[in-house]
């Protein structure tokens, strides 16, 4: 039997310290390109076959791995949305990206910041977002780390690298409600599992709520936290939606 190994990244490298793989459809036109967010504690890795789903859907694919995780140097702080802006930058200004064309797609706590990502860039026109974290959710976990307890063994925080004290003063001023607000007519795909076991769905029905069109919710039955962001149908129908709306 014929094996083919899965399609690797066309480029690998770093901005500003942040390691990416990067996955460019062959062709002479620049293509619409969608970043991908990894949610606590995960890494690019983690989401390569969701990158090979895009590439086959003609669309750029980055991912990478956020501050405090994987290769990426340093610890997650304030300056998350700071760096997140810079990488949405790098992908617009690549000759092979249609620049009017870049979205996000995140899951868990990178659903959360790529909403807040989307509203804060100009170089971002569509958002898709997986059983959203917020910010109350996070603060659960990372105050205790800032009072100085342990992460607790085999959490997401176990596994990262962070600035506690710094990272609990910027989730107590941020609320992902009101980046969805700021998206204003920005594209809004927000896609949930009723199983998930880590946040609500209830959360992404009242982010819903609050948007402005053109948006969309996918309510799953069953499922739990991972299973969304790895369904290939759904990965299908998310990469055409992206094509719809871009």
């Amino acid at each position: 039997m014929d094996y083919s190994p899965p399609q690797p990244p066309t480029e690998s490298g770093r901005v500003d310290g942040i390691a990416y793989h990067l996955w460019i459809p062959s062709g002479d036109q620049p293509a619409p390109a969608v970043i991908v967010f990894h949610g606590a504690g995960s890494q690019k890795e983690n989401h390569a076959d969701f990158a090979r789903a895009a590439l086959a859907h003609g669309f750029v694919a980055l991912t990478f791995d956020n501050r405090g995780h994987g290769e990426t140097e340093g610890a997650m702080g304030p300056g998350v949305i700071a760096d997140l802006q810079r990488l949405a930058r790098f992908v617009a200004d690549r000759s092979e990206v249609d620049e009017r064309r870049v979205a996000v797609r995140g899951s868990s706590m990178g659903g959360l910041l790529a909403i807040h990502t989307a509203a804060a860039s100009d170089a971002v026109a569509a958002v898709v977002a997986i059983c959203p974290a917020s910010e109350s959710m996070m603060m659960t976990s990372v105050r205790p780390v800032a009072e100085g307890r342990p992460p607790r063994p085999g959490t997401y925080l176990d596994s990262m690298r962070i600035d506690a004290k710094a990272l609990v003063a910027w989730l107590g001023e941020h609320e992902v409600g009101d980046a969805v607000e700021l998206l204003g007519d920005k594209p809004l795909l927000l896609i949930h599992a009723k199983g998930d076991e880590q946040v609500p769905y209830q959360h992404s029905e009242e982010l819903y709520a609050r948007a402005s069109e053109p948006k969309r919710l996918l309510l799953l039955e069953g499922g739990d936290h991972r299973s969304a962001q790895h369904d290939a149908e759904l990965q299908g129908e998310s990469l055409r939606w992206l094509a719809r709306v871009m």
